[in-house]
């Protein structure tokens, strides 16, 4: 008996702690500002906007993917133009080949525009080709990924960015 107990309690503390975006919730990453350390020279067209295009296909020849060269501590970064207290990030991963690349990314929020901002997560589980990080209403403007401490190349077919807008203060006097 205890054993059920303890797995309903499990199973319950673990769906109360899902970071799933909500039905109908507003995807904050489109239509902003984007740009990445590099655009890969055989590909010009796997720029940083492709990342929040829509298409969520991990299927590089399709061109829905970013792509940087392969150089240390490549990066990708998304400017929300204010911030937010974003709660999920949901990542699409290549899907033809190369996954493993991802593996050890961090995903960072807040408000400086150089990629040293506090770790929403890392991305250490590439066997889904959706990775979503719970960010518990981290404030940021900036969100970015960035692969540390090695040369690779960075790719990311879409990112998605979930949370709550800042509060606009609605009883002042004027």
């Amino acid at each position: 008996m205890k054993f059920l107990v303890l797995l309903f309690a499990y199973a319950v503390g673990g769906w109360a702690q899902s970071c799933s975006p909500q039905p109908g919730a507003s995807n904050f990453a489109r239509l902003v500002e984007v740009s990445q350390s590099s655009t890969f020279i055989n590909y010009q067209s796997a720029t940083a906007d492709r990342a929040i295009d829509g298409y969520k296909t991990g299927i590089f020849s399709a061109q829905p993917c970013t792509h940087t060269n392969n150089e240390k501590d490549p990066w990708w970064r998304l400017d929300l133009k204010q911030s937010y207290k974003i709660d999920t990030i949901v990542i699409t991963n290549r899907q033809d080949c190369c996954s493993e690349r991802l593996k050890g990314a961090e995903v960072r929020v807040g408000n400086s525009a150089d990629n040293k901002n506090p770790v929403c997560g890392t991305i250490n589980d590439i066997s889904n080709p959706i990775i979503t990080l719970c960010c518990k209403g981290m404030e940021g403007r900036y969100v970015s990924v960035v692969i540390p401490g090695r040369s690779e190349y960075l790719t990311l077919c879409e990112v998605e960015v979930y949370g709550v807008p800042p509060s606009r203060d609605t009883n002042h006097c004027g």
